[in-house]
């Protein structure tokens, strides 16, 4: 089979910044990598509906893929003004009205990575932890059992020593989700920021989590840590402060 044939066999199969790397390999090949028939197989597999009409909205499919397609970048974010040293959490969990946690915690307690998970966790959650989500971590001394067939709430605020001003990060929210795989239990509740920048953002949540392990009681959750993200808008340390600085401080 000749290299021409070759060439056009496996084309189709590439990925947009693969092809355009065959272009600039030698004259034979960028000839035969910009048949406008490869990029409209590209752009079907990213705008199929577009494809379907009987000429490109722009000249070519290549320009379309070239103008249109997404690259990848990583997000640069300033030196937050906050430290997790400028922090306190207060964070309070109930069982229908009655306090089975609450505790003060200096922010650099909670940083990522300061607590190392006991072991016999399960394999699920150790990944979880693990993974590279920034996740604040904290461990409960002494543990506690909750009953499953009681509600559970919790509330976190958080204080900054700078200003001695409070935020609300959890309005005493049920946690009415149990992930039985990795062994937590969840409850969320959205931000309220006061920075005018904010006034066109929405569902930003926080979430807290119960630890829990398997010791073969039914019925019961015997909790041995918390966690909390705020992973639908932050992924680091630096995003994370940046976030808790636009919260509404009263």
């Amino acid at each position: 089979m000749a290299c021409e044939e070759i060439l056009k066999a496996v084309f189709p199969f590439l990925e947009g910044t693969e092809l355009a790397t065959c272009m600039i390999v030698c004259k034979q090949w960028r000839d035969i990598a910009q048949d406008d028939y490869f990029w409209k197989c590209l752009c079907s597999k990213k705008w199929p509906s577009i494809c379907k009409r009987s000429s490109p909205p722009t000249v070519t499919y290549y320009n379309l893929f070239q103008n249109f397609h997404k690259r990848p970048y990583r997000r640069t974010v300033l030196p937050p003004k906050l430290s997790f040293s400028d922090l306190e959490f207060y964070i309070d969990i109930w069982t229908e009205e009655k306090i089975i946690f609450s505790d003060v915690v200096p922010g650099p307690v909670l940083q990522k990575g300061v607590w190392i998970p006991p072991p016999g966790i399960c394999d699920v959650l150790r990944f979880h932890l693990e993974g590279p989500e920034y996740k604040m971590t904290l461990p409960v001394e002494p543990r506690f059992t909750i009953p499953l067939c009681q509600t559970v709430s919790v509330s976190v605020l958080v204080g900054r020593k700078d200003t001695n001003k409070v935020a609300c990060i959890i309005k005493k929210s049920l946690f009415d989700y149990i992930d039985r795989t990795a062994y937590r239990a969840l409850a969320y509740d959205y931000l309220d920021f006061s920075s005018p920048m904010c006034l066109f953002v929405s569902g930003v949540r926080a979430w807290i989590s119960l630890l829990f392990m398997d010791h073969g009681k039914e019925g019961a959750l015997d909790v041995f840590g918390i966690e909390m993200d705020f992973c639908d808008a932050a992924n680091s340390e630096d995003e994370v402060l940046w976030l808790l600085d636009m919260l509404e401080w009263k």
